[in-house]
């Protein structure tokens, strides 16, 4: 008896460690998949669309309009560039002033426009430049179409990449755990036929086995939990530029996920594998 709980605790122990190594290998697969959402925004908010403004705007109308297009929900940011500044610019990265042979200044003032993510985008960038043209002192409105489609392109190919990654690899976990599972319950096959003909309910059969199911798969989920936030640690400290797409709420998220798919992925194997058991015949069980 002594040796038969033995090799169901060293089972049982073998189960918890190939249902962590599944567990960190999915909140890895999901961190990336957060970690790159979240880099390829700072890449779209990034993107600038030059507003090029009319010489004979003044101050005062300039001013409204800077009020009008910050308090719209697509930009993120504004800045200023005089016409002074554009040159000042330009001497310094080509090193010549182009108003020496041309005799006045051939730059306009303009306004650098840093979009939020969500309107990073072809579509939302051809009606926002619509509606800049429409305003009296706008000359002009300038981005790099041809940057934004690769950029929301590649990010889209990834993405879809990722997913399919993290769902192929779902269910190869299910399958792992449910294996593992099984052959854990297989040394109490004979417990469970013993309580079935004393005339124990599934249900009072079952419960023994959900609750350590449910251990199983918290304290898996701890100890994915603790190796992946170790190791995104050990990340951000030999990089430290990371922590601008690394924060609290995505870790909250990445160790949630985990729980709750240690969580699920143990108890429903356990009872579709007490299930088979309760369903097996006498011949089958021996």
């Amino acid at each position: 008896m002594k040796k038969g709980k033995v090799s169901l605790g060293l089972q049982w122990l073998t189960t918890g460690v190939s249902t962590t190594l599944v567990l960190i290998l999915l909140g890895a697969v999901l961190f990336f998949l957060l970690f790159a959402h979240k880099l390829s925004d700072s890449v779209k908010e990034d993107l600038t669309v030059s507003v090029l403004i009319s010489d004979a705007t003044e101050q005062q109308e300039l001013d409204r309009f800077r009020k009008t297009l910050s308090e719209t929900p697509f930009i993120k940011s504004i800045q200023y560039i005089s016409k002074e500044k554009a040159l000042q610019e330009q001497i310094e990265a080509m090193g010549n002033d182009p108003s020496e042979f041309l005799g006045a200044n051939p730059f306009t003032a303009s306004l650098e426009l840093q979009m939020k993510s969500e309107y990073s985008n072809s579509d939302s960038l051809m009606w926002i430049s619509t509606f800049l043209k429409q305003q009296p002192c706008v000359e002009d409105v300038i981005y790099q179409k041809e940057l934004v489609d690769a950029i929301n392109k590649n990010i889209h190919r990834l993405s879809y990449l990722l997913l399919a990654v993290a769902a192929l690899l779902l269910l190869i976990s299910f399958a792992l755990i449910n294996n593992t599972v099984r052959l854990s319950l297989h040394a109490g096959r004979f417990v469970i036929r013993t309580m079935k003909l004393v005339g124990a309910s599934r249900g009072f059969i079952r419960q023994p086995f959900m609750k350590r199911s449910f251990s199983l798969g918290f304290l898996s989920a701890i100890f994915a939990n603790g190796i992946l936030y170790g190791g995104i640690h050990v990340v951000v400290r030999y990089d430290a530029g990371l922590t601008a797409y690394i924060d609290n709420t995505m870790l909250v998220c990445v160790g949630g996920a985990v729980l709750l798919l240690g969580l699920s992925l143990t108890l429903l194997c356990t009872y579709f594998s007490v299930n088979k058991y309760l369903r097996m015949k006498a011949c089958d069980v021996y």
